[in-house]
């Protein structure tokens, strides 16, 4: 039977009203009883709105897809990035995990809502190319809904043999109708580390990839630099996403002799407090780091910790919030819960996850660059490729290195008087 889409919000309404219910009900019942057990007879509440609806809804419904979608509001109100996989779809997940093939080069959460939004495009991906950015909403993939999709099943939709191609329906930041985009999967390669001289003291080093092992790197680009001159630097962490969170800690250190770089903690995992080696600091000189939207995971620790210890002024935009411990934990049904296990909390305390890191110097990153005004919103074999011109200014960098200079102290003196 098809479902209606206002059965589908309806599903989506529910699903809100019992996460509520049970994490409310779960607090009151521990508060009253004080036993770790005395949650669980909130269940039934859940229990009983599945049969209020089976029995009273404008039709029948598909009680699966109500269950389903239950589950996942739960889940996302718990973990933007979390998903529960049937025994079917975890098996795709299993192999595309050991065989990636070729993707298109999104990181994806469900950070705004049910539907799947855009953690940012990896620069020079399809997905690049194309013009998809942070903040995009992902409604379809070939056609399927992304409403209660969940978050890791897309990761295989978009995932295949290099050279096939799949149709996103995409709701722009910049445009408010949706849009069909064709893109072909390709073999993606984050970019390399960015290393070079500003001036005669300023060295600036860019870094998009933060995977396993890519501190070493950035520690010997560190010390090129200062062979050059480099008695400032400019830590570029915009677009900095691919990663794995424990990279964070290590870039961190490079630049800090001690101080806590912050903690990792969850119910089943014991606290970890991470402190500063001084044997593994490269750079003692000033230090300014940029951030904007697309900062993930580990450079947001990395951020966190070089801003709370006072290492660093951080300058740009609020970062988007990922940086979590993720486990895949099996079900009876052969499915999974993939889920945050525990968080990485900033020296200040904070859970990344939940707050970002916010500037100590905001200034909005470059406008995306505008859609052609004859751009069909139907799906193109080939997407049209960004426009190779580049905004004369980079504002973000323009005002770190102002803060570099003592100039952005000194304007902020002056408009104090």
């Amino acid at each position: 039977m098809q479902i209606s889409n206002g059965f589908k919000y309806s599903v989506v309404t529910v699903s809100a009203i019992l996460v509520t219910l049970l994490l409310v009900g779960a607090m009151v019942g521990q508060s009253q009883e004080g036993s770790p057990a005395d949650p669980y007879k909130h269940i039934n509440v859940f229990t009983e709105v599945f049969a209020k609806i089976k029995a009273y809804y404008v039709e029948e419904p598909e009680m699966k897809n109500v269950t389903l979608g239950a589950v996942n509001g739960l889940l996302v109100s718990l973990d933007p990035f979390a998903s529960y996989l049937n025994a079917d779809q975890y098996k795709q997940y299993l192999k595309t995990k050991e065989d990636p093939k070729a993707g298109v080069g999104l990181l994806l959460s469900r950070k705004y809502g049910y539907e799947i939004g855009i953690v940012d495009a990896i620069d020079g991906s399809p997905a690049d190319k194309a013009g998809l950015a942070t903040g995009d909403i992902i409604e379809a993939i070939n056609g399927i809904s992304t409403r209660d999709m969940p978050l890791a099943y897309a990761d295989v939709l978009l995932h295949g043999e290099k050279g096939t191609t799949v149709e996103l329906t995409v709701l722009r930041l910049r445009r408010p109708e949706p849009t069909k985009v064709t893109l072909t999967r390709a073999v993606v390669t984050p970019p390399a580390l960015e290393s070079k001289m500003l001036d005669k003291e300023t060295g600036y080093l860019a870094v998009a990839d933060l995977s396993a092992g890519k501190s070493r790197g950035v520690a010997a680009a560190v010390a090129s630099l200062q062979k050059q001159g480099a008695a400032k630097l400019v830590l570029d962490l915009r677009h900095s996403a691919v990663c794995v969170p424990e990279e964070g800690i290590a870039l961190a250190n490079l630049f800090l002799e001690k101080g806590t770089l912050g903690s990792l903690s969850g119910q089943k995992v014991k606290k970890q407090q991470f402190e500063a080696v001084a044997e593994k600091a490269v750079f003692k000189g000033e230090l300014v780091v940029l951030t904007n939207r697309g900062t993930a995971g580990a450079a947001e620790i990395a951020a966190a910790a070089l801003l709370d210890n006072k290492r660093a002024q951080v300058v740009g935009e609020r970062t988007y919030g990922d940086a979590a411990q993720r486990k895949a934990i099996a079900t009876d049904d052969g499915g999974a819960v993939l889920l945050a296990v525990a968080k990485y909390y900033s020296p200040g305390g904070k859970a990344i996850q939940d707050v970002s890191v916010t500037p100590s110097v905001a200034v909005a990153d470059m406008e995306p660059e505008p859609l052609d005004e004859d751009e069909s919103a139907q799906a193109k074999p080939t997407p049209a490729p960004k426009p190779e011109a580049k905004p004369a200014e980079d504002l973000i960098l323009k005002r770190a290195l102002e803060v570099l200079s003592g100039k952005a102290v000194q304007a902020a003196a002056q408009g104090r008087n």
